[in-house]
Order: C-alpha cells, then sequence, then structure tokens
C-alpha cells in the first residue's frame, strides 16, 4: 500500500513575484510546510519527485530536481527527480514516486509541485504554456493556444452531441462559487462580475483558469515506513491509478476517435485503469476533482469519468449531481478554474485535497461523509492523462 502522510498548498491568490520570492523560496515553503503537516524529519525521505512544467520559459530555471536539496540541507544527497508532463507534472511525479514505494526501492517520498507564471506579461506567459501543444503543427492562428484548443473540443462535443454554451457558464459559476469556501483559492476574493468577453471560439474570460504562482507537496510512504514508524499516522491511501499517454496533437486525437462514442477515449481509460486497480466503481466515489483548465475540459470529464453517458454531461449539470451534495460533487475545492492552476502543481494539489476529504480536514469546502476521491489531471490536450483513487484507508 501507498498512503499519504500529509501535505501542504500555498496561497494561490498570491503574485511570488511581486513578492521578489523565486523558485528557492517558493519550494522552500513547500518543502518545510508539507514535511512539517506530514510530521516528517528530512530526513526520513527517502526519495523526491519535482514536479514543474515550465520553470526555464518563466523563471530561466531548469534542474529543478536539484532545487529540494539546495532549500533544504538536509535533502543534500537525498536521490530526486523533475517530471514534466505539461498540466499533469504533478500527476507523473506521483506516478513515479509511487512507482518507487511499490517496488520498494524506498519506503518513503516527497513529492512537490512548484509553478512560477506571473514573472512575464499575460500575452507571454500564454505564449510560454502553448509549448506543450504540437509546436508548428496547430494552433498558428490562435493568439492564445489554449483557449483555441479546448474551443475545438467544445465544437466537437456540439458537432456531436450538440453543447450549449449556457452548460458551460454553469461550470464556471459553480467552480467560482466553490472557490469562496477555500482559504488558498485563486479567486476567493474575487467580486462577481459579468464582463466576460471572447478570448477564443466560444471560450469566454470565465470559461479559463488563470495564471497562478504557486506550489504543493505531499509525503508517500509504504507500509514498511509505517511498520518502522509506529506513531506515524497516515490521512490517506492511494488505491490506484490510471496512466495514458497519446500523441500531441489534437486533431490526432480527434481523428482517432471518430469512431468511438467518447470524444478522448484514452481519457476515459485512464479512468477505468484507476477503477480496476483501486477495485472501486464509480458508485463508490464520493466526489472528484477534475482538470478544469476550461470549462470544456470538465465537461468532458463529466462523461470520461462515467457519471452520464458519452456526450450526456449537461444532464449532471442540470440535476446538480456535481455540486457539494450532490450525487458526486466535482471540484469542492474550486478546482482550477476557481482554485487556480499553477501547472506543476497542480496533479499534487488534487491528490492532497482528495486525501483532506477523506480525512475529514477540508473545512468549509469539506464533502460530507467523504471516503473515497478520485481525481483526474490531464497535460496539453490530453497527451498525457493521470487519474488517482484516494481512501481512507484506515
Amino acid at each position: 500500500m501507498v498512503w499519504i502522510l500529509g501535505g501542504y498548498q500555498s496561497d494561490f491568490a498570491r503574485n511570488l513575484h511581486r513578492e521578489g520570492a523565486d523558485f528557492a523560496a517558493l519550494t522552500a515553503e513547500v518543502v518545510r510546510a508539507t514535511l512539517t503537516a506530514a510530521k516528517t524529519r528530512p530526513a526520513d525521505i527517502g526519495v523526491v519527485h519535482v514536479g514543474n512544467a515550465f520553470g526555464e520559459m518563466f523563471a530561466a530555471q531548469g534542474h529543478l530536481g536539484a532545487m529540494p536539496a539546495t532549500v533544504e540541507d538536509a535533502l543534500w544527497d537525498v536521490p530526486a527527480s523533475r517530471h514534466e508532463a505539461a498540466c499533469a507534472s504533478g500527476g507523473v511525479a506521483i506516478l513515479a514516486a509511487l512507482a518507487d514505494l511499490r517496488a520498494g526501492n524506498y519506503d518513503s517520498a516527497l513529492v512537490v509541485g512548484v509553478e512560477l507564471e506571473k514573472t512575464v506579461p499575460g500575452d507571454i506567459a500564454a505564449q510560454n504554456l502553448g509549448a506543450a501543444a504540437w509546436t508548428g503543427h496547430e494552433g498558428a492562428d490562435a493568439k492564445f493556444m489554449w483557449p483555441h484548443m479546448f474551443s475545438r473540443v467544445a465544437d466537437e462535443y456540439d458537432r456531436r452531441y450538440g453543447l450549449a454554451d449556457v452548460h458551460l457558464d454553469a461550470l464556471s459559476a459553480l467552480n467560482h462559487a466553490n472557490a469562496k469556501a477555500n482559504p488558498n483559492a485563486q479567486t476567493r476574493e474575487w467580486a462577481a462580475t459579468t464582463d466576460n468577453p471572447v478570448v477564443e471560439g466560444r471560450i469566454r474570460r470565465l470559461d479559463c483558469s488563470q495564471m497562478t504562482d504557486g506550489g504543493a507537496g505531499v509525503v508517500l510512504v509504504s507500509d514498511g515506513y509505517l511498520r518502522d514508524h509506529p506513531g506515524a499516522r497516515p490521512i490517506a491511501r492511494i488505491d490506484g491509478w490510471g496512466h495514458r499517454t497519446v500523441g500531441l496533437g489534437l486533431q490526432q486525437k480527434l481523428d482517432r476517435a471518430e469512431a468511438d462514442p467518447y470524444v478522448l477515449p484514452h481519457v476515459r481509460r485512464a479512468v477505468v485503469d484507476a477503477f480496476t486497480r483501486a477495485q472501486v466503481t464509480l458508485e463508490d466515489l464520493d466526489g472528484f476533482e477534475v482538470h478544469d483548465c476550461f470549462t470544456p475540459s470538465e465537461y468532458l470529464a463529466i462523461d470520461h469519468i462515467g457519471l452520464t453517458g458519452p456526450g450526456e454531461s449537461w444532464k449532471a449539470i442540470e440535476n446538480g449531481e456535481i455540486e457539494i451534495g450532490g450525487r458526486l460533487p466535482m471540484n469542492p475545492s474550486g478546482g482550477l478554474i476557481g482554485g487556480g492552476h499553477p501547472v506543476g502543481a497542480t496533479g499534487v494539489r488534487m491528490v492532497l485535497d482528495a486525501a483532506k476529504q477523506v480525512a475529514g480536514t477540508a473545512g468549509d469546502y469539506q464533502v460530507d461523509g467523504a471516503k473515497t476521491f478520485g481525481t483526474l489531471n490531464f497535460g496539453g490536450s490530453t497527451a498525457t492523462t493521470v487519474s488517482f483513487v484516494v481512501s481512507q484507508g484506515f
């Protein structure tokens, strides 16, 4: 078994660049606070995995696997690696730690995800993020690559099944509302607005997650660690995982899935893999943290996790099934749209929020009675998809 001892999320509303904080400051904060939350000494960490997507582009800083040891002397000599998979970088870092622990290479792992995105003007930031697409092959006419890409996803749903913008608007409103209860959410203090201009295609401002600075971390341990540290008290357990990777191009994906009822069937397979390994069905889950980088990506998540049939996500939205108190609360944290999206940290933050839910420590956004939670994290136009099932396990 792999257990979560604890974790930490920074305040995603902060502008770290304005504070004068660089990757060293952010990593130091996340590493130390994560170890404190997990009641773990640095000397007890066997391996470190770092999720980061765009360090070189936003801060001219690569080699971030070495940053934890740079800022925490007690991690000097501890093996560490950086993982890049666009917006799934954090999820892939957790997968690597999971593999290390399950293989018996180490008994404990520190996983941190860190990203700085406010070091440059917004248009340059959007251009940097476009590097996660198939550069030179898609989106050449788009001013903003990712709103353009997920507008195309929405268009594909519309072509196949019909899609009303009112349902995308409802997803945005729900995530912003949920974020009000999350003390670390980027938009928690934002005033309501009707200012919602078009960004690209059918994507409007409120359909988008924001540029975000921040980090998150968790400490993962094996059964052996718990035997050797009888005072350790895990808050949750990772029961299952799914990981699928396909080509970079969105059109590649859509073409290959033309005859499939799912718009992006590899996303569905990643979720099913996680359910199968955890030996659960969707009915066993009490909620889900999903990758709502844009409202169409959450619309995609709803039917791809199986809450509705393919193309019928609108039913769950209209019926209130994804609201807190509904059949399967989705993004009670506010997700990416309301909570924030520091790219390399998002997959780690999702797992931490799932752990908080099943531990009953999510505070004002707690789902009552939650015992099992899912996550769905993907990078690019879902080229890398990672899903986890997290349970109480104790």
